[in-house]
């Protein structure tokens, strides 16, 4: 069962999203936030696949757009790109607290099913540095999985930096669209600016809740030793390597079919989520 959801903010801004269960009549679960990455959407791939396959295993899945992750409407087009431009991760963090108090408060779909004693949170890419900077502070959350997730906040390279200083503004490519993705100055002054607060490694170090650190092996090279980075900074995380998954746990968009490794990706996080669900 899914059903879809808006919660307005402020201006044009809304967090689009849908809730994924199989719970029955008056059956609890606990509760997935799943965030998606940078260039990244709910509807990605591959995404709805894992959400409904999670959600066969127990759990409800709320799977989410960022307010100003560029895609409106369509739920799968860059079509509000002036919004991708100014995508913060401290606007980020916001619509995690907003989706928070909707689920706490039960204003979503499905609400009956959710138990919000065990809520865990769950990231791809960046959204994985998300789910860390959230999920270490928010007492709600019970655990929080990374899926070839950065260790690094700072996605842009010198050229970026250097493009918006001197214009006002940088354009990233779209590999997959083509399209000219936009980078303003406050993307980059969040960054700068939150540096502490942003620091993923140090904020993963003084973790007291559960992690579980999901890495292909044939990921970015920044991303595998980001992995390791983690784990030795917080030993009692679980790191769990596919030795075979690329970035995307070799699956592509349009979704065409699961893989070997997106499956072994699902069922590792059904066990950790259940097994820290247990009394």
């Amino acid at each position: 069962m899914q059903q879809a959801f808006v919660l307005p903010l402020e201006d044009s801004f809304v967090i689009r999203g849908d809730v994924h269960t199989t719970a029955g009549p008056g059956e609890k679960q606990p509760v997935l936030i799943f965030c998606h990455g940078f260039k990244g959407f709910k509807d990605w791939g591959s995404f709805p696949y894992v959400a409904d396959t999670l959600a066969a295993k127990n759990m409800t899945v709320i799977c989410f757009n960022f307010s100003a992750n560029g895609v409106g409407a369509s739920l799968t087009e860059f079509d509000e790109l002036e919004k991708f431009g100014i995508n913060t991760y401290a606007r980020e963090l916001a619509d995690l607290h907003v989706l928070m108090r909707a689920i706490l408060d039960r204003e979503l779909p499905l609400a009956e099913h959710f138990d919000t004693e065990h809520i865990f949170v769950m990231g791809h890419s960046k959204g994985g540095g998300d789910s860390v900077l959230f999920g270490a502070d928010h007492p709600a959350i019970k655990g929080i999985i990374t899926w070839n997730g950065i260790a690094n906040v700072n996605l842009f390279d010198e050229n970026v930096r250097q493009e918006v200083k001197e214009n006002g503004i940088a354009y990233m490519i779209n590999g997959r669209t083509g399209q000219k993705m936009p980078i303003t100055p406050e993307v980059i002054e969040d960054v700068d600016q939150n540096a502490e607060a942003y620091d993923l490694v140090k904020k993963v170090s003084q973790l007291d809740k559960p992690l579980l650190i999901v890495q292909g092996e044939k990921d970015f090279g920044r991303l595998v030793q980001g992995a390791k980075r983690l784990k030795e900074a917080y030993p009692k995380a679980r790191l769990h390597w596919i030795g075979e998954a690329d970035h995307v746990m070799n699956t592509r968009h349009p979704f065409t079919g699961t893989s070997a490794e997106l499956e072994e990706a699902i069922e590792v996080t059904a066990q950790f989520v259940l097994q820290n669900t247990q009394p």
